[in-house]
């Protein structure tokens, strides 16, 4: 049995995708289950991330996003029976690749899959789900009546967010890298319901001739936003001589357009803040919070809850609540080039389907 792994170098500049023989254990642990991966989603792969949390080993397993069928079950197990379809996110740990035939996961990192949610889709959106799901809910404490912000709503991240907040009654506000996106969100609508635009307004920023703060002041009658979820931020004005940060807000423009005790949930690993920016949140009694994904599999202190959120991101897919951009499937013999596309920035995932 193949799987692909990632060896690691002394630069995590370019890391080197191989794929390599591995082996199942004979005997199942009492609480795992032996699934067979239908698909697998690749997004990149953050080496940093893992040695800070104490994962180091020369092959670094990937694909973590699975969709597939339940071939066996340990002693133990009670959530799970064999021919049940199930989707998860493998731990960081996992000694095992996604894209392996049959792979093994402890139970608690599994869900059913509805019947009518492919496993490309299940396997293609989970994780952009799961980052939706935290920002808005985990950090944001979203409800019915906010109004939030989302910096490029168009890509897969923004839309889940998007598509979620629209479910739960928020006014949302995104912007726009290009002209086909603005198109795309200004024409986006909900699946049920009343037929109405899901974003509230649309902001180009592609052009330059659009003017953040302004805009978002006159749509909020001067009281700013109470949530923004960003994709990546601007720490200085020089960044933008670089052609993929043009297209990023600064940081002092999200805290100008935070509402009083509004949240700004930031991808951003590095963030600076300088004390003017400290003040001008302390002015507005409000917040910054880091989104980190992974840390539901890095730590079982809220696993029940985790396990509650991919249950209700299959269950949303199933139904049309949320509705992922379709992503067409990459072949099992194609995953090596498809990684190292993705892991230098030119594209932001893939799905293989076994």
């Amino acid at each position: 049995m193949k799987g692909l792994y990632c060896r690691v170098g002394v630069s995590d500049t370019e890391p080197k995708f191989v794929i390599q023989e591995t082996t199942l254990s004979e005997v199942l642990d009492s609480h795992s289950v032996r699934v067979q991966v239908k698909a697998c989603g690749l997004s990149p792969l953050d080496v940093k991330l893992l040695r800070d949390v104490g994962i180091s080993t020369d092959l670094i397993p990937v694909g973590r996003e699975v969709a597939g069928v339940v071939q066996q079950v340990g002693a133990k197990v009670s959530f799970f029976q064999p021919d049940e379809e199930v989707v998860g996110i493998l731990p960081l740990d996992s000694p095992c690749s996604g894209l392996c035939d049959v792979i093994d996961i402890d139970e608690h990192y599994l869900v059913q899959k509805p019947e009518k949610l492919s496993s490309v889709c299940a396997a293609g959106a989970l994780r952009d789900g799961v980052c939706a799901y935290t920002a808005l809910h985990t950090h944001a404490r979203v409800a019915a009546g906010h109004t939030l912000l989302v910096m490029d709503g168009a890509s897969s991240f923004g839309l889940m967010c998007i598509q979620l907040a629209c479910y739960h009654g928020v006014k949302v506000l995104t912007t726009s890298h290009t002209p086909q996106k603005h198109t795309f969100l200004e024409q986006l609508r909900p699946s049920v319901g009343v037929q109405e635009p899901v974003v509230a307004k649309v902001i180009p920023v592609y052009d330059g001739s659009s003017d953040l703060l302004s805009v978002l002041m006159e749509e909020t009658g001067g009281l700013g936003v109470d949530i923004v979820v960003d994709s990546g931020v601007r720490l200085k004005e020089e960044e933008e001589s670089l052609e993929e940060m043009k297209l990023l807000p600064h940081k002092h423009d999200i805290i100008s357009v935070l509402g009083v005790g509004g949240h700004w949930v930031t991808s951003h690993k590095n963030l600076q803040l300088d004390p003017p920016d400290c003040r001008l949140l302390f002015l507005k009694s409000a917040s910054v919070t880091f989104l980190n994904p992974e840390v539901w599999t890095a730590s079982t202190a809220q696993q029940g809850r985790y396990l509650h959120i991919l249950k209700d991101i299959v269950e949303k897919m199933s139904t049309g609540v949320l509705r992922p951009q379709p992503e067409e499937p990459v072949p099992l013999y194609e995953a090596t080039v498809a990684m190292e596309t993705i892991q230098r920035h030119h594209k932001p995932k893939a799905v293989v389907q076994l």
